[in-house]
């Protein structure tokens, strides 16, 4: 008897863990959108012919993914978007709109999460419904969100939910303080022209700092890629013109050698004409192409100066490129600096609250038993709704439905 009991044990802790790896493998993919998720997309074009951006402001802006899994954009129509990256709905929507007006260069589009859709909390918990998605987002969170685990009337319980909701959100807001510092890291990095992030001091040995540091590296990354192709495209609109202008000089040498043999020409022939041995329409002929070959240097004159002045606007524009985006890290690391600020006080005044809960009753940390409480995760799978049992750390995704259910001990009836 004992041994068969074993043996079952050992069997449902496999079967968890192979649930647990599915859900986590799950969880690492890529996020792909779904209805009530809103998205901001921005829009802009580089146009090769003026070395210059243009913002496609009448389409860039906040759009929501319907209950049918489409979105409806400016120019382009309804798009399927459930299902799809950020990427692969960016993607589409600069595809369609150089289609739609027959443009040289793809617009650039950039689609971002701006709400994710919620999440649902139902079963034993104080206040069930649905809740706002944030990243990071895990079974125990949720929970807070929802007030805690459902209790008893008795004073204690109180207590501890109050202790529950203020280590969930002390939880949130640490993982805020860490992605900042990573955050201000990467802006600081980028200002001082580094290309490579160190791990800093303070969240070394920290649970996901390298993936943090992970994600800040790729963004440093795909910026400085950015702003080396806008320096490229503006070089090589500087090439195209200095060849552009060698050749208006080489065009001017040749016009100027007719010039010179014209008005030779038009020397000897004058000669001639004042004694009567050429005609007049031959003076008239070649002071005609004289004044043809004048006006083709002053065109070629103008043509010249107008491309030296595109090569100037370009200077300024790589010089303009490079000033605008140290002012945008310089304020964005500022606003960074000013939420590290406000994060440190909101900890402090979280763990004062845990503190002074357990200083009043010191056994209401121990009041929530987790072995009397399991927690199951309906997510829909391929369009098919799936539920696999969870662990209070399990990752969330948006649209997921966290059941709790608590199961009193015996002797309690």
């Amino acid at each position: 008897m004992p041994n068969r009991d074993i043996a079952g044990t050992i069997a449902a802790l496999m079967a968890l863990a192979t649930v647990l790896t599915a859900a986590t493998a799950s969880a690492q993919e890529q996020y792909r959108l779904g209805p009530m998720d809103i998205v901001r997309l921005r829009v802009s074009e580089w146009q090769t012919s003026t070395g210059t951006f243009r913002d496609w402001s009448s389409v860039s802006g906040e759009y929501s993914v319907g209950a049918d899994g489409t979105v409806s954009v400016p120019f382009v129509g309804e798009i399927r978007a459930d299902g799809r990256t950020t990427a692969e709905l960016a993607k589409t929507v600069g595809d369609g709109l150089q289609q739609r007006f027959g443009l040289a260069d793809r617009p650039d589009a950039a689609v971002e999460i701006g709400t994710y859709r919620p999440i649902y909390v139902v079963g034993d918990v104080q206040n069930p419904g649905a809740h706002p998605f944030a990243p990071d987002l895990s079974v125990v969170k949720a929970i807070s969100l929802s007030g805690g685990q459902r209790r008893g009337p008795d004073a204690g319980m109180r207590v501890e939910r109050d202790v529950m909701r203020a280590r969930g959100e002390l939880d949130v807001l640490t993982v805020e303080n860490h992605r900042l510092i990573m955050r201000r890291l990467r802006l600081q990095a980028e200002l001082d022209g580094s290309d490579t992030l160190e791990m800093p001091e303070e969240l070394a040995g920290i649970p996901r700092a390298d993936a943090l540091l992970a994600d800040e590296q790729a963004i440093m990354q795909a910026n400085r890629e950015r702003i080396e192709l806008q320096n490229r495209s503006l070089n090589d609109l500087k090439v195209l013109l200095a060849s552009e202008v060698e050749a208006l000089a080489g065009k001017r040498e040749t016009v100027e050698r007719q010039v010179t043999l014209t008005r030779a020409d038009l020397e000897n022939v004058g000669s001639l004409a004042s004694r009567g041995l050429v005609v007049n329409t031959r003076v008239s002929d070649l002071e005609r192409r004289l004044a043809e070959y004048e006006s083709q240097l002053l065109d070629i004159d103008t043509a010249s100066l107008r491309a030296r002045q595109d090569i100037s606007r370009a200077d300024q524009d790589l010089i303009r490129l490079q000033n605008d985006r140290r002012a945008e890290l310089t304020v964005e690391k500022r606003a960074t600096d000013a939420e590290l600020e406000a994060n440190d006080p909101e900890r402090r005044t979280q763990r004062a609250l845990i503190e002074e809960a357990l200083l009043f009753a010191p056994t209401a940390g121990s009041m929530n038993d987790p072995s009397r409480y399991s927690y199951t995760i309906v997510r829909t799978v391929n369009g098919e709704p799936a539920e696999f049992s969870a662990l209070e750390t399990t990752p969330l995704r948006p649209g997921d439905v966290v059941k709790v259910t608590y199961t009193p001990p015996v002797d309690a009836f």
